[in-house]
């Protein structure tokens, strides 16, 4: 530590956490800008490319401003790939490697990786993991509670005392350790009554469990023993303290494969475990969920304030996923199974007049009545009833029979409930005034499903979706038209039969979706809560415009309540040596859909026979090859004409929209071997995330410019959303030539992942070319504009030969 302590001495403190000999150029810059934007409670936008130690310069300016100001307790680390997350866990061990008092670190995973029961197969197939581990939960509160008679403590005891907790209301803990710890030592495979029991066993870790979830004892609980996690009674028996700490992980960094494997050997909850890691950890690393998601940001919550430097990973990738994220989607059985919850209550009280009363007693609390739970009914039904037509009304105007689900198209539909252009109420908003459902019945279906739901609950019902739906439907009323563009969604799901009298249900699920057009204010509104941080990527250019779409200009402009917020930006070019990688630009036709027409069809068009030929060009230089096309149907089309025979003397493999163990698999089996070419979709998951160091990729093509497709609603809806906030001329710029040319820069980015390094790296669109018509060039990379070489087709053989010759 003597050299970095120098450094510190010298002006540098933020050396001595930094985890290597000594940072690059562009590192030491990006970690003294982090620096400058957190002392100010501010922001850094920085694009760097691969090679640029974006992960360690981070961490350590972060390190710095928790272990050196008093203005930051914690780093919040936040990304949507999961192999980023993994390289900010192995970065945060290197620095800790050469600290004395290293950074507690733990990287965040769900309840279902966590939970014993879980992993193992032990809960109903009918239950989810979350209700089922909350109903356990519950009911173990209720035997540990130190002043409760075991079995009549109930679901709401529990959540009242949650909640007090959360008041500080209690001085004294309410649960018994005593208890905990009986009760835990009740389910041990080696207790006398369960001694012919194997213990419960998962990750290769022995727990000291009967291998099922156990029932209380007789005499710790009235009435019929009810089922409990002896995991969870542990952790109140230990007064919610955790026998794992972070020395469990390398360099105090604890991970899932640390945290669950020395949980069950103690017989701790590993979720509980985690959670007490997360209040006292120094950096903590999670997906964007833990940030972004208002409805699941719950085990983060408390770290979401003006003490935390936050670090967004990916950050171009912070529209599309924050947008999915805030948008609302409820199936139409998710409707039923709400009016049947609204109708079981209602049935309960009609058996007796006690019921009644009880139900209205419980209604009471809720300052509500049992005329209102009939409202929701017949709404919900009127609204059922409504979407079936609708969607009948949808297939007969599209040319299709919805009384023959064998005719109907193997694809799914957007039906669109306004104009997408036009800011105005939805169809089913409209069709609701017109029949009587007027906005007080629209505002009361948040509170209606939430206490039908809780009253469902209180007695042992957890499938209850009736509060969701309320809150849902709610929000259909009071959001925006302009932000929240309304419709229907039918997902292709073929099935033995449909809902009686609707044989288009056979085919089709159809759902009312809320798309999110514009997440910038939420983005904001995020961001305006936490005390600093920085946002980067590889592909985050332009930088004006990632402003303005993520709302930091309104933030440095000091929108709402909030003072000021600098905004710092950081640009740098790729480092590694330029003789090593060949990059063009290929003038050829625009690869759009009105200039090559339909794949199917494709026998004398002239503008595939262009791309026939780039595309064998490319595939036939040595090593493996990445094929890019717009989407997965020309992914299919390219894929089967390099597959004929003659056309490369390589294995073709093509991707598809599919699950990630066969995206997995496929990845594996263009690793393995002599050179390929895989084919898949500049839009799919292939083409960012994916680590092809080394000799696993040779070259890249990606043809043609992959945006969406602007004729669909949902598209049509955000571009006119995005007119409104940034203006008519940058509409289409910013909600869709920007993203897609960062996924194409994100394909490329894979070739060139170290310095020694070699490959090929191809543009093939006469978009791309300077000053051509809708040209995307000035949305390149400062230093790919300067480097990529334009070219026609037919003399890029002939410089890719050359490029491999100085490389031999």
């Amino acid at each position: 530590m003597g050299d970095a302590a120098d450094a510190a001495d010298a002006g540098e403190p933020w050396r001595e956490f930094f985890g290597f000999e000594a940072p690059y150029d562009q590192q030491a810059d990006a970690i003294e800008a982090a620096v400058e934007a957190g002392d100010s409670d501010g922001f850094l936008a920085m694009e760097g490319p691969c090679g640029t130690g974006k992960t360690m310069a981070a961490l350590t300016a972060g390190a710095h401003l928790v272990r050196n100001t008093d203005s930051y307790e914690r780093v919040l680390v936040v990304t949507p790939v999961k192999q980023q997350l993994d390289q900010f866990v192995a970065d945060l061990r290197t620095m800790n490697a050469g600290l004395d008092d290293p950074l507690d670190g733990v990287a965040l995973v769900g309840k279902r990786d966590l939970c014993p029961y879980e992993r193992e197969g032990k809960f109903p197939d009918d239950a989810s993991v979350h209700d089922r581990c909350e109903d356990l939960r519950e009911s173990t509160a209720g035997l540990v509670d130190a002043g409760g008679e075991g079995g009549e403590f109930d679901g709401q005891d529990a959540r009242e005392l949650t909640e007090l907790r959360a008041a500080d209301a209690l001085d004294e803990p309410w649960w018994d350790p005593v208890q905990g710890r009986e009760l835990a030592r009740s389910a041990r495979a080696d207790a006398s009554h369960n001694l012919s029991e194997t213990p419960l066993r998962t990750d290769g870790a022995d727990s000291p469990y009967v291998p099922h979830q156990p029932t209380a004892p007789e005499d710790v609980a009235d009435g019929d023993p009810p089922l409990f996690c002896p995991f969870e009674a542990d952790w109140y028996g230990r007064n919610k303290g955790s026998p794992v700490g972070f020395e469990a992980g390398r360099h105090n960094v604890v991970t899932s494969e640390d945290v669950l494997p020395s949980s069950v050997e103690h017989g701790t909850c590993p979720h509980r475990v985690q959670q007490v890691m997360l209040d006292h950890a120094d950096v903590v690393v999670g997906n964007y969920n833990h940030l972004f998601d208002p409805q699941t940001r719950g085990l983060t919550e408390h770290l979401v304030d003006d003490s935390t430097f936050v670090v967004v990973d990916e950050a171009h990738r912070l529209e599309e996923r924050v947008r999915d994220l805030l948008s609302d989607r409820v199936g139409r059985h998710t409707l039923a199974r709400a009016r049947n919850d609204c109708r079981t209550l209602l049935t309960q009280a009609k058996q007796s007049e006690s019921n009644r009363q009880q139900v209205a007693d419980q209604l009471a609390s809720h300052d509500l009545s049992l005329d209102a739970v009939e409202v929701m009914i017949d709404f919900l039904g009127d609204v059922l009833d409504w979407l079936d037509d609708r969607v009948a009304q949808y297939l007969v105007a599209e040319g299709f029979d919805p009384d023959f689900p064998g005719s109907l198209p193997e694809r799914d539909h957007e039906i669109s409930l306004r104009e997408p252009e036009t800011e105005r109420p939805d169809d089913l908003t409209q069709w609701a005034e017109q029949n009587g459902h007027t906005g007080d019945t629209w505002r009361s279906l948040a509170a209606v499903g939430s206490a039908v739901q809780a009253i469902l609950e209180d007695e042992g019902d957890r499938s209850a979706v009736a509060g969701p739906v309320g809150i849902t439907l709610q929000r259909w009323w009071e959001r925006g038209h302009a932000t929240y563009f309304r419709e229907i969604e039918l997902e292709h799901a073929p099935k033995d039969s449909g809902r009686a009298g609707a044989k288009w249900a056979e085919a089709y699920t159809p759902a009312l979706v809320m798309f999110n057009c514009m997440p910038a204010r939420a983005l904001r509104e995020t961001l305006s809560e936490v005390g600093g941080g920085v946002l980067m990527s590889a592909t985050l250019e332009p930088l004006d415009v990632f402003r303005e779409v993520s709302g930091l200009d309104r933030l440095e402009a000091g929108a709402g309540d909030g003072d000021p917020r600098p905004v710092v930006e950081r640009r740098y070019d790729l480092r590694f040596p330029r003789e090593k990688r060949a990059s063009f630009l290929v003038d050829a036709a625009p690869f759009t859909a009105h200039n090559r027409g339909d794949p199917a069809d494709a026998a004398d068009n002239r503008t595939r026979d262009e791309y026939r030929y780039v595309l064998r060009t490319v595939a036939r230089q040595p090593g493996n090859v990445l094929v890019c096309m717009p989407n997965y149907r020309e992914a299919a089309w390219a894929a089967d004409y390099l597959g004929e025979e003659g056309i490369v003397e390589k294995d073709v493999l093509v991707d598809e929209s599919s699950s990630n163990e066969a995206t997995d698999d496929l990845k594996a089996e263009f690793f393995r071997g002599d050179g390929k070419v895989l084919v898949t979709s500049t839009r799919g998951t292939l083409t960012e995330g994916v680590d092809y160091d080394g000799e696993k990729l040779a070259a890249c093509l990606v043809v043609g410019v992959p945006l969406v497709n602007v004729g669909s609603p949902r598209v049509r809806a955000v571009r006119r959303a995005y007119a409104d906030a940034f203006g008519e001329d940058h509409a289409f710029e910013y909600a869709l030539t920007v993203p897609a040319v960062r996924r194409a820069r994100q394909a490329i980015g894979r070739v060139i992942r170290g310095p020694e390094e070699v490959g090929v790296r191809v543009f093939a669109d006469g978009r791309y070319v300077e000053g051509a018509r809708h040209s995307v060039f000035p949305y390149l990379g400062p230093g790919e504009r300067e480097e990529f070489t334009r070219m026609t087709p037919e003399f890029l053989g002939d410089q890719l030969d050359a490029f491999w010759a100085d490389q031999s």
